[in-house]
């Protein structure tokens, strides 16, 4: 009979005596358990006594949570007055003892009763005039910082309680050139929480702390210290002002920098963890958010330091300069001005500055194609001239393109959002150029024009190959490339073809081919393709096989040969004096056996030929290979075939004879290939179109037929 469900079997430890086993009743009251296993080792004053427990975490039972004690837990007797004795012993003069209480104290501080229990004996600020004091080093320093930071997490005590001299201290830590390593990672968390958790400790921290100072942690081996560092950097970055953001983002975007990040991080021995990845991506995140003042920014028409961006795209497409205001007449040039910016592939002609009044991608579009002319000049005039010239309404609009383009990666590379918490969504590429946004942008420009070529698309066609383009982006993205050349290779691969059969391939394993409609259509397709196979296997035996003779002493290189003739109503056989080289004509072959006259088709070790004395030794693949016809009473003819391809397509072909199902396992093969085949076929006219659980109701008949055509 199981125990009742509130008793728990336990251990319980005691320093100095043999652990006890008891059950635990949930029902009892805490203390009235601990008065009990007091009383079974005669220790007075129960009430100063508690249990915690004796795994790692070593947290101390409460009210609250003595429901997670589980069968088989080690449990330990402890002083309830353990804070108080940890806050006097981390004291001590004695530098072992200290060790020691640091030691307790910073194993200790996990538990949340332990932690308020000695926050309430004013721990913390024990803590941190040891911290601001100087005098410990070494373990007593790395200890006191890591009891210092359990006791934080909790969130019982504000960050704006420190001192500046706390402060100055744990920076001084982080800008020692050389410092113990606990000691360091501790005090980069310390200033990473102080950081995030405080705007006037930011305004703190950033007075202690400088990026550079940060820069030579990444240079190290220690990826917990570089995934604190970059922690650091990250913080300070998401809580500055925006205009020390763009200075620190400068510094970022230097050569030295990402350089450092490269080598010694991403691309360094060591996998990069979880936690890594994170503060990357958030970098990531962070760094292009600073495109987000300009996304959003609408472009003034009547600005004309804006109005000369585009005046600067049309020179260096067309080769020309600005005209004068005198140059010719005012309807002239406007005349000239709205040709040349229809070439450009402009929505308005007339006036291109309110095409960039959208937002997003608001200015960010404009300066993505300034860059584009400027950096890739040759590309830039290629793709405009190439557009402009035709006369077929196939022109890729180059304008319009870079406009959705735009807004298009600012969407997957979510451009203005919050770094999500469990992302670790980073892409090296983007730490290999310090314009890398616009570098990403000039690559797949190209690439949106090269695709609009290989789908013959007219401006009708615009939507479907921005959603092509998109796919080619992300798919290429997955992979993480680690430098844009790799990014660039990979589109090379995803062309417009390729998508198409990727996009069929992956139809076949989505949702939509288990509905109703596609595994009807299935079902209906099924016979057909089955009735395909048949024939084939048919032909097959039409053509005939050669099979070697085997003897129940040894094996005989002698051969027979076996064909169905071409009206399926007779089997032709005969024995051969060598392997032919071709068919074997009907008329060769001595034997004949009906097919009406074939009662069944027996294989492996059900065929006579396998059951006699000396076939019995054959091997495993002998057997595979056997099978029988059985006609008349108890007359068999007996079947080697020379591999499973043969022996799969004449038990295949002679159970259709016999009208019996076809099982072999080149039968399923074959039907799954053609059946998705056709329909994938069936199916290439549905690109992107949902297809209905049910079918569309039939519409209402009309009020009259006064439209049908009398032929008479």
């Amino acid at each position: 009979m199981p125990p009742p469900a509130d008793i728990v079997k336990v251990a319980i430890e005691w320093p100095g005596a043999f652990p006890k086993l008891m059950e635990i009743d949930q029902k009892k009251p805490l203390s009235a358990i601990i008065k009990e296993v007091c009383e079974g080792w005669n220790l007075p004053n129960p009430e100063t006594f508690a249990l915690q427990n004796a795994d790692s975490t070593n947290f101390y039972i409460t009210e609250k949570n003595r429901n997670n004690i589980k069968n088989g837990s080690i449990l330990r007797l402890t002083t309830s007055a353990m804070a108080q004795q940890l806050h006097e012993r981390i004291q001590s003069s004695s530098m072992d003892m200290k060790l020691d209480a640091l030691k307790d104290l910073a194993n200790s501080s996990r538990d949340i009763t332990f932690a308020q229990e000695f926050i309430n004996l004013d721990g913390i600020s024990l803590l941190t005039q040891m911290v601001e004091s100087g005098t410990d080093f070494g373990d007593l320093l790395s200890f006191t910082l890591t009891a210092f930071v359990e006791l934080m997490d909790h969130g019982i005590v504000s960050w704006d309680t420190f001192s500046v001299a706390f402060i100055k201290k744990i920076a001084s830590y982080v800008c020692k050139s050389a410092m113990d390593t606990a000691v360091l990672q501790r005090s980069l968390a310390i200033l990473e929480s102080m950081v995030l958790n405080s705007q006037d400790l930011y305004q703190k921290v950033a007075q202690e702390i400088t990026i550079g100072q940060l820069i030579p942690h990444l240079q190290g081996t220690d990826q917990d210290i570089q995934t604190y560092t970059i922690a650091v950097i990250n913080a300070l970055f998401l809580k500055a002002p925006e205009e020390k953001r763009q200075e620190m983002a400068h510094i970022l975007a230097q050569k030295q920098l990402r350089s450092i990040i490269l080598s010694n991080v991403i691309r360094s021995n060591k996998p990069i963890n979880d936690e890594m990845a994170h503060q990357l991506y958030v970098l990531q995140v962070l760094t292009f958010n600073l495109l987000e003042d300009r996304m959003m920014t609408k472009m003034d028409p009547q600005d004309q330091a804006q109005r000369d961006i585009i005046f600067e795209l049309r020179r260096i497409a067309f080769d020309v300069e600005c005209e004068s205001n005198n140059s010719g007449s005012f309807e002239k040039r406007k005349s000239m001005y709205t040709r040349d910016y229809k070439k450009l592939g402009f929505i308005n002609h007339v006036n291109p500055a309110v095409d960039f009044t959208q937002i997003p991608p608001g200015m960010l579009a404009l300066d993505n194609m300034l860059y584009f002319a400027r950096h890739h000049q040759d590309a830039y005039i290629r793709i405009v001239l190439e557009n402009s010239s035709r006369e077929d309404k196939h022109e890729c609009p180059f304008g319009r393109s870079s406009i959705e383009l735009t807004k298009m990666l600012c969407e997957i590379l979510k451009v203005g959002e919050l770094p999500s918490e469990n992302c670790h969504d980073f892409h090296p590429m983007f730490f290999t150029h310090d314009r890398s946004f616009e570098e990403f942008f000039c690559i797949c420009i190209q690439l949106l024009n090269k695709t609009w070529k290989e789908m013959r698309a007219t401006s009708e066609d615009f939507n479907k190959v921005m959603q092509v383009v998109k796919e080619q982006i992300t798919r290429a993205l997955t992979i993480k490339p680690n430098s844009l050349d790799q990014f660039k290779s990979r589109l090379q691969n995803l062309s417009y073809t390729e998508i198409l059969k990727l996009r069929q391939s992956e139809r076949m394993n989505q949702e939509d081919f288990q509905s109703r409609p596609i595994l009807e259509l299935r079902e209906k397709i099924q016979p057909e393709i089955m009735e395909l196979i048949k024939q084939q296997r048919l032909n097959r035996l039409c053509e005939g096989t050669c099979f070697r003779k085997i003897s129940s002493r040894r094996r005989q290189d002698k051969f027979w040969y076996c064909r169905l003739s071409p009206n399926h109503k007779v089997l032709h056989y005969g024995d051969l004096e060598e392997s032919p080289q071709g068919e074997v004509p009907h008329d060769s072959l001595q034997d004949k056996l009906p097919v009406a006259d074939i009662k069944a088709v027996v294989t492996g070790k059900d065929c006579p030929h396998m059951k006699e004395k000396g076939a019995l030794k054959q091997n495993k693949e002998l057997l595979e290979l056997a099978f029988s016809v059985l006609y008349e009473s108890d007359e068999y003819l007996n079947f080697i075939a020379p591999d499973k391809h043969e022996y799969c397509v004449w038990t295949d072909g002679l159970n259709a004879l016999l009208g019996k199902e076809m099982t072999s396992e080149f039968t399923r093969s074959d039907m799954d290939t053609l059946l998705n085949m056709e329909m994938k076929l069936r199916l290439l006219d549905l690109e992107n179109i949902q297809i209905p659980e049910v079918p569309p109701p039939i519409p209402k008949e009309p009020s009259n037929y006064d439209f049908v055509y009398d032929c008479n």
